[in-house]
């Protein structure tokens, strides 16, 4: 009888333990690095959490060291969110304390002026630059603000943590409206990297030039809109989608189709198509487009081959944004035209 009740209790206790547990949420602990980030890359190939853990790979994330730990590409972000979400479910404390660990990192690597960089500490080259490129300041400040408002889940993190969020976000929306680009004296859409200091847009890879970012400046108005209405996030929202409305490429499609077993970007006539390019002068609101070399085209088929099927220059998203988000943000706070 004696042995039962223990066989009884050991399976209970297994079916216990395994209940507080996430196959996801385990990878992603054992990939956090010291500091409290997450990288995107393992070695040269990106991070890739259906992979089973073998000695190879223990070792080889073990010796990832913090200056890998990044928001680019969604790093960091996604991994805290995984987590905030398997504590949901498993209620195991080890995924809340590392998500705060996460949101710590986050913290700790926005600048004073509000801004963050695309890696921390890593500084080399364009790392140090305040990013927007691929979303990664909106990922980091998003984070953010539903910890500061307790949302998505984000109710269970530290109180400490939350008001240190609040903070946080507000010096961000600060550092939005303040790299709001101006044209002669009338406010456009945003660059994708700036000067840490000097807030400037600069370029960062050589196909990406100092250029106003349309797909980003989407996400940056997205997140505005999320935002209590100020007199300042109010003209900054307005004013991105007049630039929008004034410099959007009607009769035109870009899409991706299979040739020769490849992926071909192709821009071609459409009527009834909108589109905007992804990049766009700073001065002249012309679209350009960076190439290996460094060099700026004012036409897309002068980009040579490999840069033009890979990399997207073109985006839809801006239309959505006009037809329902900013007429659904008009109406919420009651604002007028």
């Amino acid at each position: 009888m004696k042995s039962k009740l223990l066989l009884i209790l050991s399976l209970a206790t297994l079916s216990c333990s395994a209940q507080t547990k996430d196959t996801l949420a385990e990878k992603v602990l054992l990939y956090q690095l010291p500091i409290g980030g997450w990288g995107k890359q393992l070695g040269t190939k990106a991070v890739d959490y259906s992979l089973p853990i073998d000695k190879d790979l223990l070792t080889k994330i073990k010796a990832s060291g913090d200056e890998h730990a990044t928001i680019d590409n969604s790093a960091t972000t996604k991994e805290i969110t995984i987590l905030i979400k398997a504590y949901q479910v498993t209620k195991n404390p080890a995924y809340l304390r590392s998500a705060e660990k996460g949101i710590s990192y986050l913290l700790t690597m926005q600048y004073v002026n509000g801004g963050f960089p695309q890696y921390y500490p890593n500084t080399a080259i364009y790392r140090k630059q305040i990013t927007y490129n691929d979303n990664a300041m909106i990922n980091a400040l998003s984070i953010l603000y539903h910890t500061a408002e307790g949302q998505n889940g984000f109710d269970v993190v530290d109180s400490k943590l939350k008001e240190q969020s609040k903070i946080a976000v507000a010096k961000g929306i600060h550092c939005i409206l303040k790299t709001q680009y101006i044209q002669n004296g009338k406010p456009t859409i945003w660059g994708d990297q700036y000067n840490e200091v000097t807030l400037k847009p600069e370029k960062a890879r050589a196909f990406e030039p100092a250029s106003l970012a349309s797909a980003e400046s989407v996400s940056i108005v997205r997140f505005l809109m999320m935002q209590p209405s100020t007199p300042e996030i109010e003209k900054a929202v307005k004013s991105a989608i007049n630039w929008f409305k004034a410099n959007r490429i009607e009769g035109y499609s870009y899409d991706v189709v299979k040739k020769d077993n490849k992926a071909v970007r192709t821009l071609a006539e459409d009527k009834n198509s909108v589109i905007w390019a992804r990049f766009y002068d700073l001065e002249t609101n012309k679209p350009i487009f960076g190439d290996r070399d460094g060099s700026i085209k004012y036409n897309y088929n002068d980009v040579s081959e490999e840069r033009r099927n890979g990399y997207s220059w073109f985006v839809e998203s801006p239309q959505k944004l006009i037809d329902k988000d900013y007429p659904n943000w008009l109406k919420k706070n009651t604002l007028t035209e």
